[in-house]
């Protein structure tokens, strides 16, 4: 028995060490990804963006398809598509005519989608939401109206928050990337000081998650934000909004940086001054910004996991899909982003604009 007993840790420690292998190998050719779609543009980003979407609504979608045993459900899936297609017109369309006046000023049937663009998103959604009450079957009411309010909490989580993604992308690449970024640096250093220091357990609903993680991950997160925030203001490719050329039918990201991409000069409170003996420091206003940023990405972006969590232990499933070897689904590495995206949209409009 105690022979066993050594083979089977043996065996178990090989496989923690090769997951743990697995894991960083592609979570380093996930973060090289990232720069490289970074490099091609906004248009390849608002597509990735968009991918994402699809693969997370389906990742939740199929769960509930399998708990709910909801096989027998005539048009269920059907449906399901029909309505994020519906969701996502309305959205894109509302983009859009937002961001692309000149090119829909230009086409003419352009012109009459964006006139009319509520009236036929409403015109779509009533079809899909007559045909749901058409698919009605007696002996599975309850079960179909649990499954037509899956379908639109999964609406409400996944396509509105990717909406605000693309949205804090047009007001500068930078909005896009170090929001991004603050989250999986966070999610980098709160594992690896759980990994090395962690002793006390933060959360019943994550029982890996430790205090040492979640204090480690808050400091090392400011910090790389503010480091960040330094070196993407000093370019106008990451801090001008993203804008549309009529002429040259493109994309164009050139401007005058506003005042929060200038470097400015700060008086140090006292306190500061009789420590450092600086009175002065030079810094972007965005640092500053970078520092709220990186707060409520290391301090309430975990939530998002934790509530994934909980949402995976509530119908006893691992991870919310395989499509990642050692990290689960899409949805698995993207439950804090969707968070520090609706806080990122919320921040520019009470503190920016």
């Amino acid at each position: 028995y105690s022979g066993w007993t050594t083979t089977h840790k043996q065996v178990s420690s090989f496989y923690r060490w090769k997951n743990y292998w697995i894991r960083g190998v592609l979570s380093l050719a996930m973060i090289f990804g990232f720069f490289l779609i970074i490099y091609m543009g906004p248009i390849t980003l608002i597509l990735v963006v968009m991918s994402v979407q699809i693969k997370c609504f389906q990742e939740i979608i199929t769960i509930g398809y399998r708990v709910y045993h909801s096989y027998e459900l005539p048009w269920f899936r059907t449906l399901s598509w029909y309505f994020l297609i519906c969701v996502n017109y309305f959205f894109y369309g509302e983009t859009v005519a937002d961001y692309f006046g000149a090119l829909v000023q230009r086409e003419e049937p352009l012109q009459f989608l964006a006139r009319y663009h509520r009236f036929i998103s409403f015109a779509l959604y009533l079809a899909g939401f007559c045909m749901f009450v058409l698919s009605l079957v007696k002996k599975h009411y309850r079960l179909q109206f649990y499954m037509f309010a899956w379908t639109h909490v999964t609406l409400l989580i996944v396509v509105t928050q990717s909406h605000l993604v693309i949205q804090n992308l047009f007001e500068g690449m930078i909005w896009f990337i170090v929001p991004i970024s603050i989250v999986i640096c966070n999610d980098i250093m709160a594992y690896l000081f759980g990994f090395f220091f962690g002793r006390t357990p933060l959360i019943k609903l994550s029982p890996k998650k430790t205090w040492e993680g979640f204090i480690g991950g808050f400091f090392s997160t400011v910090v790389f934000g503010f480091i960040l925030a330094y070196l993407l203001s000093q370019f106008q490719y990451f801090v001008c909004p993203v804008g549309y050329n009529s002429e040259t039918n493109s994309f164009t990201i050139e401007c005058e940086p506003s005042d929060i991409f200038v470097m400015q000069e700060y008086t140090l409170p006292a306190a500061i001054q009789n420590t450092l003996r600086w009175k002065t420091v030079n810094l972007y206003p965005f640092q500053i910004h970078s520092i709220f940023l990186s707060s409520f990405g290391s301090l309430i972006g975990p939530f998002g996991g934790f509530f994934a969590s909980g949402f995976k232990r509530a119908f006893k499933i691992k991870d919310f899909a395989n499509t990642i070897p050692g990290h689960g689904g899409i949805m698995d590495r993207f439950d804090c982003q969707y968070l520090m995206a609706t806080f990122t949209h919320v921040y520019i409009a009470s503190f920016i604009r």
